[in-house]
């Protein structure tokens, strides 16, 4: 028996390694992006992978996609509640066409046992525009809650005060209510658990309520509050908000900036998933788009946050905390923000975060704090005074991707802080918290007025590339100037030129805000 215990051992951890496939789903597909969740058991060793290709229905030839990333089951820390999730391979397909079926081949691989090949079928949603052949009426206030699916209603210019909608389009069949001078001015909107109903081009001096709505659009309006849009828990699913220009109260002022500054009101506020919030300038309020966070959240998953042009976010100008899976925050623009995006935490992931552009950031470009698990950082671009990449935690991040970026920081103002904090000691880099399964390579920094440092967890460094992290890293020399007053209110400058690594390499400089 004693010679028979290694062999007995090793078979369990043979089994504990291999994997055994489970169900796969595509949750809630959006407009241009899909995703895929493969649940497993076992590979405790983490060495299963997943290649993925995709065509449209129809077609005969194949493409590659993104593989997608393993994620071991685990809990949040600290959060109230403890939100969970499952052992799988996950992630996105990106850059769709709209309104279109696709084949996905996945085949899933494992050196221990355990591979796999399917193919599932899912199709993207189409744009959420009326029909040609709509219905379109004209009317007043009075004529609000009497339009059926199907119809548009052409707002009458004037002041409809506070309005709460009470009819459901269809699908395929939305009510719309359109101003097209902008001129017809509410105090506050209500589209409380709506379906399928659409605004367009109004004026809102108050918030925009979609708390428990589907399917519900909010394009092209005007929204002057403290708190802009709002969806609160269920939350909203499946909206789409877009083109908006949404402006707040608070002004870039130091004495009000940080989570404890005196800077409340949200720009887009929500909890729910399949969500495009895209192409909207949002301005001064304390986060400029928000999840909700803790017993606030709903199931965060699948929501886009696309080429937003965004600042004078007083606390954060993307808060994406509490993101389960396959959200993506990308191509969008912050500018005199406080923290650049917030992942505090990511709920397992992936959850990606790409080829954004961000000037003037106080504290800290992607804040992953409260054990953040499972963010994939690649493509940005970042120049701000103080750490280009600063990840100021104790508490540690982990199962994070961190390439193929741009951090430009440097010699920040002397002995200034911003709402209690400084903007760090203007090192290329300073992550210290991280975990076993961070990856931090392929990046290029660039430090401006001071000799060139960066630290990541006790390793300290003065040139590049690296050892254990940044094998692959180089500093870079840059044609730009750093923020010298953070706490001036900077016009987005043209980061164009940076193209070594970040944002804008192999690509057109994308459309920020609202389109023409």
């Amino acid at each position: 028996m004693r010679f028979l215990l290694p062999f007995l051992f090793a078979l369990r951890l043979s089994a504990a390694d291999s994997l055994t496939p489970g169900e796969v789903i595509t949750p809630f597909p959006t407009i241009n992006h899909l995703a895929v969740e493969w649940q497993i058991e076992g590979d405790d060793d983490l060495d299963a992978t997943c290649e993925v290709k995709v065509r449209k229905e129809g077609e005969t030839a194949w493409r590659n996609a993104e593989a997608l990333r393993r994620v071991p089951a685990g809990k949040s820390q600290k959060t109230s509640p403890i939100f969970t999730w499952t052992n799988r391979l996950s992630g996105s397909l990106f850059d769709l066409e709209a309104a279109t079926s696709y084949e996905i081949e996945l085949k899933l691989s494992d050196p221990d046992g355990g591979s796999a090949t399917k193919i599932v079928k899912c199709a993207t949603r189409p744009e959420p525009i009326a029909k040609a052949d709509s219905v379109i009426k004209s009317g007043t206030k009075a004529d609000l809650n009497a339009v059926k699916p199907g119809e548009v209603l052409l707002l009458a210019d004037g002041d409809y005060g506070a309005a709460a909608f009470n009819r459901d389009g269809e699908p395929g069949r939305p009510i719309v209510y359109r101003s097209a001078s902008g001129k017809a001015v509410f105090s506050e909107i209500s589209l409380t658990n709506r379906k399928w109903v659409y605004l367009e081009g109004v004026t809102v001096n108050g918030p925009v309520r979609l708390n428990g709505s589907e399917h519900c659009v909010v394009r092209r309006c005007n929204i002057n509050a403290q708190f802009g849009v709002k969806a609160y828990k269920p939350g909203m699913m499946n909206g789409c908000i877009e083109d908006n220009v949404i402006t707040g109260i608070r002004e870039w002022k130091p004495e009000i900036m940080g989570a404890g500054g005196d800077n409340e009101g949200e720009g887009i506020q929500f909890t729910g998933s399949g969500n495009v919030i895209r192409h909207n300038r949002v301005s001064g309020f304390r986060d400029c788009i928000s999840h909700m966070e803790d017993d606030g959240a709903a199931p965060q998953m699948c929501n886009d946050i696309l080429n937003n042009d965004l600042s004078a976010g007083l606390d954060d100008g993307i808060e994406a905390d509490f993101a389960l899976h396959n959200c993506r925050v990308m191509r969008n623009r912050l500018t005199n923000c406080f923290v650049g995006i917030s992942s505090q935490p990511g709920l397992g992931g992936p959850n990606y975060f790409r080829r954004n552009v961000m000037f003037n950031i106080i504290l800290e470009p992607f804040k992953l704090h409260r054990f953040s698990q499972g963010d994939v950082i690649q493509h940005n671009t970042v120049v701000k005074a103080g750490d280009g990449l600063g990840i100021h935690t104790s508490e540690p991040f982990d199962h994070a991707v961190i390439t193929h970026n741009l951090f430009i920081g440097g010699k920040p103002p002397e002995g200034v802080k911003y709402g209690g904090y400084g903007p760090g000691r203007g090192r290329a880099v300073d992550a210290q918290s991280l975990g076993d399964h961070c990856v931090i390579d392929h990046n290029a920094y660039a430090v401006l007025g001071m000799p060139f440092e960066g630290k990541i967890r006790t390793r300290t460094f003065q040139k590049l590339p690296g050892t254990d992290f940044e094998k692959h890293g180089r500093e870079l020399q840059v044609p730009v100037s750093l923020p010298e007053d953070p706490a001036k209110h900077y016009e987005p400058p043209d980061l164009s030129a940076l193209n070594e690594a970040g944002a804008y390499a192999g690509e057109k400089v994308p459309l920020y805000g609202p389109r023409p």
